[in-house]
């Protein structure tokens, strides 16, 4: 399986997000109100209230913003085939955003590359698409799939790849990673608290290393899918 694949050719990345704002108190009254309108579809329970849910709000890309991206790809160093590991974080959405789609245009701008990520298709790459939008920046070509046939677009997606065409259920990276006796990325956090993490306790590169964590575990599972040899602690290397 993915035996086609040309792993030098793959991105691996995976997106941190949060609310816009840490409380819900904090949004101007028009974002507030259409918060509102949205907890409708979001209540699990008709007590709770709209700052209860908002700690939710960061998943959707009109209410929330990405504070990291985190890429894995493989390099050659030493003669030895190592995958590198860079993030692009910070509290300013538009420059991290500028700085993660300069690199994509720069080094991941053929139509023999793709980009790899857990529910991409579902979340990381719309998402990542609409808040480039919203700072006023352009697609990089390989996140712009508008007019593209479905087999033109560069997009691999290790949940969708596991469905086998099967679309009941949702399958976690940290299910899967248990499965295939891969480490679990989830050890320190999961992403149900990084809101709090970011908001409260300020602690983004505890956020970065999850992230990271993240990533790797994708390429692991990819690896294992495709039958080849797992990836060692040694033949990573990151960026700083």
């Amino acid at each position: 399986m993915l035996e086609h694949v040309n792993l030098d050719k793959v991105l691996f990345l995976d997106i941190e997000t949060v609310p816009q704002s840490p409380y819900f108190e904090n949004l101007d009254s028009v974002i507030q109100e259409l918060w509102k309108h949205k907890l409708q579809f979001l209540k699990r329970d008709e007590a709770e209230s709209e700052e209860d849910v908002y700690h939710r709000a960061g998943i959707y890309a009109e209410f929330g913003k990405i504070i990291c991206v985190s890429v894995g790809y493989f390099i050659y160093q030493d003669k030895q085939r190592v995958l590198k590991i860079r993030s692009f974080c910070g509290d300013d959405e538009t420059s991290l955003l500028k700085e993660f789609s300069s690199f994509l245009s720069n080094n991941f701008n053929k139509s023999s590359h793709l980009l790899c990520a857990h529910n991409g298709k579902e979340f990381d790459f719309p998402y990542l698409c609409r808040r480039l939008l919203v700072n006023r920046l352009k697609l990089p070509g390989i996140l712009n799939i508008a007019g593209k046939k479905p087999w033109e677009i560069q997009h691999l997606d290790t949940m969708e790849l596991w469905r086998f065409g099967d679309y009941k259920n949702f399958t976690p990276l940290s299910l899967l990673a248990s499965i295939f006796n891969i480490p679990s990325p989830k050890e320190d956090m999961d992403g149900s608290i990084v809101w709090r993490v970011y908001w409260v306790e300020k602690d983004i590169e505890r956020i970065v290393n999850y992230c990271q964590k993240d990533v790797i575990t994708i390429v692991r599972l990819l690896l294992a899918m495709r039958g080849a040899e797992p990836l060692e602690d040694e033949s990573i290397v990151f960026e700083i």
